[in-house]
């Protein structure tokens, strides 16, 4: 944890030196004193403070009005309140109009150590969480696609490149990296905005019927066909027509494409009749188009009508750095959506979003964050509430243990041979100082580990 300023407010000198040495000699802190509300006040518009600890009960200015005051002019300044135990009503009273915590009097510094390294914690992430949703807003993201890698990044350069022009464009990306979206993009900023944009997955109906859904057909051009019917084509006419998985139409239907993409026209099915048309084509697809063609699987023409204006898609697992803002994207959309207020991800959550190998890309990011949305009932999304495959990774992790951490035992061995230390050896004046037995100690020193 990084180093902190204090203040510490009490009207009563020996607690105030009392916490005061502590602070320093057992946590490491910076720590001023003030014996009143006006004299914390005048202090601290002279000097940058991280906490104020104030008491609650003082007179001229008790701390709930040092704490509104606080709030008013410095709301970034945490604080902390001191009470009797007769008082913890008015302490809790005193965090719903902004204390970050209370502690109770006869202060323990053990205890007090915690409660701020507790509230430091959770301050460091909320600021992480508001710089995370602040960077989602304004910096990163472009018509709902979120990225602030280079790799994306250049994707939006592209984007705006090609958006006000009539290019052909064809989109490449594994499943669930966000063609449509990118597709969208590109029609949503270029001058055909106000036409339509028509979505249609190729490989999503039986093969024999993407041409007459393409196309349109007359009446009784097949069996079924009991009425005439326009295609994707007309619909999108003025506007833009995205096909994905444009590497499952057939032969035959590749060749009524290729001459709509060159003489701007079309036959419907059963029909010879030519009907203009002013569409703008964007195709996307998951697998290697210039390889199918090579392979005799797609035709070479109707590939460079294609292959105008390339765009590739990273998959999520080449650009981690921006997991964080996708999920906090769609930690908000999905928080609304349930009418819950979740602050952010913990970051032992995060690690793990960071850790996976996202298989099904940006799509299984926003259901993983779905579900932890309905999962939570916390203020943080943790471990507990991502799915199985996620938590196999937690597990992976301890199994390898955390590099450079420390277990608890660990720590607490360390503290309990450092006060030993300080004590000179002596065990009684350690126990007292860690209010501990001095048998503890005796089990200690033989084990060589915490009891």
């Amino acid at each position: 944890m990084e180093s902190m300023k204090i203040l510490v407010v009490d009207d009563e000198a020996l607690i105030r030196d009392m916490i005061k040495r502590g602070l320093s000699q057992m946590g490491g802190f910076s720590v001023e004193v003030a014996q009143s509300g006006p004299e914390a006040i005048e202090k601290m518009e002279k000097d940058i403070y991280d906490l104020v600890l104030t008491d609650l009960k003082m007179p001229e200015m008790d701390g709930l009005e040092l704490l509104k005051t606080i709030k008013g002019t410095r709301p970034e300044i945490l604080v902390i309140i001191m009470t009797a135990y007769g008082s913890i009503e008015t302490a809790v009273e005193a965090m719903k109009i902004g204390a970050n915590d209370y502690v109770t009097k006869p202060i323990d510094l053990n205890e007090l150590i915690l409660h701020i390294s507790k509230v430091q914690k959770e301050n460091l992430l909320l600021r992480e969480n508001r710089l995370l949703r602040m960077e989602v807003k304004k910096k990163f993201e472009f018509a709902n696609i979120i990225g602030k890698s280079k790799k994306m990044q250049e994707v939006f350069s592209l984007i705006e490149k090609v958006a006000l022009g009539n290019s052909t464009v064809m989109i490449y990306g594994g499943s669930g990296t966000g063609k449509e979206l990118v597709a969208k993009a590109i029609h949503y900023n270029s001058l055909r905005a106000d036409r339509p944009f028509i979505p249609f997955n190729c490989g999503a109906i039986p093969e024999t019927l993407v041409e007459s859904e393409l196309f349109g057909h007359t009446k009784g051009a097949f069996t079924g066909a009991i009425q005439a019917k326009k295609g994707l084509f007309e619909e999108a006419n003025g506007g833009t027509l995205f096909l994905d998985e444009i590497s499952t139409i057939l032969p035959s239907v590749q060749v009524k494409l290729l001459r709509v993409l060159q003489e701007k026209e079309l036959m419907k099915v059963g029909s010879t009749e030519r009907t203009k048309i002013d569409v703008r084509m964007i195709a996307a697809t998951n697998e290697n188009l210039e390889e199918n063609m090579k392979k005799g699987k797609f035709r070479e023409d109707l590939f460079y009508r294609l292959h105008v204006f390339p765009i590739f898609l990273p998959d999520l697992k080449g650009r981690k750095e921006d997991i964080p803002l996708l999920a906090y994207h769609f930690l908000d959309f999905y928080s609304k959506e349930a009418k819950k207020e979740i602050k952010g991800v913990s970051k032992e959550a995060m690690k793990l979003l960071l850790e996976y190998h996202w298989p099904g890309n940006v799509r299984e990011l926003e259901n993983v964050i779905e579900r932890a949305v309905i999962m939570t009932d916390q203020d943080y999304l943790v471990p507990n509430d991502l799915p199985k495959d996620l938590m196999e990774g937690l597990s992976e992790m301890i199994k390898r243990g955390v590099k450079g951490r420390k277990s608890l035992d660990d720590i607490k061995a360390e503290y309990i041979k450092e006060i030993l230390k300080e004590a000179g050896g002596n065990k009684r004046i350690a126990s007292e100082i860690l209010r501990v037995n001095p048998r503890t100690l005796y089990r200690f020193e033989k084990k060589g580990r915490p009891i």
